[in-house]
């Protein structure tokens, strides 16, 4: 597949990134040299530097015969009239842009091949929105996945010492939870995967992703962990576009504050917002956490644009007494340090957002893809099509498809029912599987198991 990204940001470089260890034919375009030439020092890509809105700079990026247009620049203005460009002239097949500005995004009428061809919107802060807040929902979970329009949930939690499965094998679980189906689709240990078999054995510390049907989530992680007491004070840091979002989403169901250094900014919010207290200040001012009883709050979200202010509020936080710190942290090598200090959360939004452009990058009918471990491993939903004769999983049972290594199968949704797998469950046309890789070298091998061959059609 041909793809031309423009912009060499963070969610630009982050994607190039993955698409060239998967022998995509990558071409960058950027303004910058500078942030081309790292990319070119690390990667096997094109690049041209120019505005991604001019027709010439789009020309010598060969955007005449790309298969896909992704527009991720800083800009809404370039990312629109980039794609609008290349449908006009090459009728590109996808054109993909992110787009920040909530009036855009709130006027769905601009997008479509009548006025601004765009066949897919990105809303970086409105999707890291959605994916804190189905934290807020889940306090004992380190991420959770949804699949099948909600019907399935990929959760992380961390297995405590002294926990009902902590010490036992995996082929226990359902003498614990007779009544619930689930299944765990993988373990990190140290930051290492382990590929669960029936006699795996999960230890303190692990991270466990398990796969079940929403409504069985909660009993399962009580099996991995004690259930911690819903939230109920949430305090914000920073009012940007993320804060305002997720304060707006959570205030009628929690007790929410929000800090803002910006007087301008925080008399904007105070008039938005309805059920949040907005306060004035500097997220990392110990006096002003004492005084809004930091001890008492139960989850801290640093959401600035600033990963060092993030990571030190975040951590004065947990000092003073905070229950949970969530920090929002930009630079990957950032994460890597904070992983094992005292934030409990360290959350990537160019992560959270690379996920929702893999979809509709990714070969097969493939229809949701989550990106994780920062971009190690991927947990993804496809839809399998044809029959025994066109299909390569078809009518066939788990155990004789030849998954790749380190891939499992946690679950199906036939319909409005949802199957957790076993081996000697059989796939028919039209399910959505949901898969797991730990190890991304094997996404095309993936992809190929879920093309339809010639003689389908």
């Amino acid at each position: 597949m041909k793809i031309l990204i423009l912009g060499a940001g963070q969610v630009g470089s982050s994607v190039a990134a993955i698409l060239a260890r998967e022998d995509d034919d990558i071409t960058v375009v950027d303004t910058s040299n500078v942030l081309l030439e790292k990319l070119q020092d690390h990667y096997d890509i094109r690049t041209v530097q120019g505005k991604a809105s001019h027709p010439d700079v789009l020309a010598r990026a060969g955007a005449e015969d790309a298969d896909l247009i992704l527009a991720v620049t800083n800009s809404d203005e370039t990312n629109m009239i980039a794609c609008q460009i290349c449908h006009n002239l090459y009728r590109t097949p996808t054109k993909i842009a992110r787009i920040r500005n909530a009036a855009y995004i709130e006027t769905p009428e601009l997008f479509d091949p009548e006025a601004i061809a765009i066949d897919m919107l990105i809303s970086p802060e409105q999707i890291v929105t959605n994916y804190i807040e189905r934290l807020i929902n889940h306090p004992d979970a380190l991420q959770v996945l949804d699949f099948a329009d909600e019907k399935v949930q990929i959760v992380a939690v961390k297995a405590f010492h002294g926990g009902p499965l902590v010490g036992n094998p995996l082929k226990n679980l359902r003498d614990h939870i007779p009544k619930t189906d689930t299944r765990v689709a993988a373990i990190f240990r140290n930051g290492s995967p382990i590929i669960p078999q029936a006699e795996t054995v999960i230890e303190a510390d692990d991270e466990v992703f398990f796969i079940a049907a929403r409504e069985d989530i909660l009993s399962v992680m009580a099996e991995l962990r004690r259930l911690e007491k819903p939230y109920k004070r949430i305090l914000l840091a920073g009012g940007g576009n993320i804060g305002a979002r997720l304060a707006k989403a959570v205030e009628d169901d929690f007790q929410v504050k929000i800090i803002e250094a910006n007087p301008e900014r925080a008399e904007t919010l105070s008039e938005e917002l309805t059920n949040t207290i907005v306060l004035l200040g500097d997220v990392a001012n110990k006096d002003l956490l004492i005084e809004e009883d930091i001890d008492k709050v139960d989850l801290f979200c640093a959401l600035t644009n600033d990963d060092e202010a993030n990571i030190l509020s975040s951590m004065l936080a947990k000092r003073l007494g905070a229950r949970k710190v969530l920090s929002l942290i930009n630079r990957a090598a950032y994460v890597d340090l904070v992983e094992s200090s005292s934030i409990d959360i360290a959350l990537s939004p160019q992560q959270a957002t690379i996920g929702s452009l893999l979809a509709h990058i990714r070969r097969g009918d493939i229809v949701a893809v989550h990106s994780l471990r920062r971009g190690a491993a991927e947990a993804l939903e496809a839809i399998a099509h044809g029959d025994k004769d066109s299909s390569l999983v078809v009518g066939r049972s788990i155990a004789e498809i030849k998954l790749p290594p380190g891939t499992t199968i946690g679950a199906i949704v036939r319909g409005d029912e949802v199957i957790i797998t076993h081996h000697d469950t059989v796939i028919e046309a039209e399910d959505h599987v949901i898969l797991f890789l730990i190890n991304k070298r094997y996404i095309r091998e993936v992809e190929r198991l879920f093309s339809v061959g010639f003689n389908f059609f």
